[in-house]
Order: structure tokens, then C-alpha cells, then sequence
């Protein structure tokens, strides 16, 4: 009877053990889900910055350069960033100023076929110089250039030039993506696409409090070890 009581608590951290194992198995499936969608960006000298505002609200000035990018990312901050030169004076240079209208560069980037929706092929990545009035927002800007655009009910941008032709910010796996994403440098800001939820206790949070409990479950094991 006595070697069945010392191992109750052995069986217990094993069993805590395994819970802890899968509950770590499940926060690398989480970590492995992303969401297929179009970025938005300002550029800010020679970088591109995530932009803190949405196209439809935003209302860029003469001379602004603004970028579109389509791929699969998990948030704002692992996001891929447009490709391909993204200068004002090359992009505009066929485009005179007229009084009481503004030009805005666009870079409108259709991502790769790793973050292409299924049985779809993305376009050549391409650039616009949209003229528009002078309060117009970078969506009036990029209606001038990318017909036709699609919206989802929650105003959120969908399609540019007809691609892709179906879905909208739909959960994939961050894997088809992960080879879009360039090798320059991550930028924070406000994603005008879904977010993964960030409701409830973190996958981390839950790990890290079984661990404690299979720790202290281990100590009193050894303490009772040693007593008897």
C-alpha cells in the first residue's frame, strides 16, 4: 500500500506532464494559422511604414506614395511589405499637377503564388499615379487606378483589380505565406484586416501555469519520497 501512495503523485505529474505537452503541441498550431488579405502602407522615406489608418479614411497629400500588398501574414507586425520601386518622382513623372487636384504613387503588390488563393495566379506586381481631387481618400485614389475593388460588409478591402476574385481575410496556414515575406525589416501598426483574437488568456499564459502546477506536484512528491 505504501508504494501504491508514493506513486499517485508520480502518475499525477506525468499525467500534468502530458496535459503540459499537448497544451505546447496545441500553441504551435495556433502559432501556425494567419490570414490572407491586402496590407496597407505609407512610405516614409526610403521604408514602408504600416499604415495607422485605413484607405478609406485616409487622405494622403500631393506627392504621398502608398502601397498595396496581398499575402498571408499572422498580424501587422509579420506582414509582408511591397515590393518594387516605389519613388513619387519615377512613379508621377508622366503625370502633371493641376490646381485643386493631388497625385498620389501607388505600389499595388499582388503577392505570390504561395499566398495565392486556390486556383488563382497573381498578377505582375504594378504602379499608378492616381490624380484625384485634393480631399480624396487613398480608396478614391486606388478606385482611380485598380478597378474594380471589392469590399465586405465591414468596409474591408477585398479585391483590388479583381484579384483575388473570391475570399476576404480568411484563416489559412501562415506556412503558405512565410515565403513572402522579403527579408526587409518588420514595421508595427494599425492592420485595417482581421486580427487573430486577442480575447482570453494567452496559449503562453495557460503553458506557463501547468508548469507550475507539475513543478509544485514534483516537489511534494520528493518531499513525501523523502519522509517515508
Amino acid at each position: 500500500m505504501t508504494t501504491c501512495r508514493r506513486r499517485g503523485p508520480a502518475v499525477t505529474v506525468l499525467g500534468l506532464l502530458g496535459v503540459l505537452c499537448a497544451l505546447l503541441a496545441g500553441a504551435g498550431q495556433a502559432q501556425a494559422t494567419g490570414y490572407r488579405y491586402w496590407s496597407f502602407w505609407d512610405r516614409d522615406g526610403s521604408a514602408w511604414v504600416y499604415a495607422s489608418q485605413g484607405p478609406s479614411t485616409a487622405r494622403p497629400s500631393d506627392g504621398d506614395v502608398q502601397g498595396f500588398r496581398f499575402s498571408v501574414s499572422e498580424d501587422s507586425q509579420d506582414s509582408a511589405k511591397p515590393r518594387g520601386a516605389a519613388s513619387f518622382d519615377s512613379i508621377c513623372a508622366a503625370t502633371p499637377a493641376r490646381g485643386g487636384e493631388k497625385r498620389v504613387a501607388l505600389v499595388i503588390d499582388f503577392g505570390t503564388a504561395q499566398d495565392a488563393p486556390s486556383g488563382e495566379a497573381p498578377p505582375k506586381p504594378r504602379t499608378a499615379c492616381a490624380r484625384v481631387s485634393d480631399d480624396a481618400t487613398s480608396a478614391e485614389a486606388l478606385a482611380a487606378v485598380a478597378k474594380p475593388l471589392r469590399y465586405n460588409n465591414q468596409a474591408l478591402l477585398c479585391s483590388i483589380a479583381g484579384y483575388p476574385k473570391t475570399g476576404c481575410g480568411e484563416q489559412v496556414s501562415s506556412s503558405k505565406g512565410s515565403a513572402s515575406k522579403g527579408t526587409e525589416s518588420k514595421d508595427t501598426g494599425k492592420d485595417s484586416a482581421p486580427a487573430p483574437d486577442d480575447g482570453g488568456p494567452s496559449v503562453g499564459l495557460i503553458a506557463g501555469g501547468t508548469a507550475v502546477v507539475v513543478l509544485g506536484a514534483a516537489a511534494v512528491w520528493q518531499a513525501r519520497r523523502r519522509r517515508g
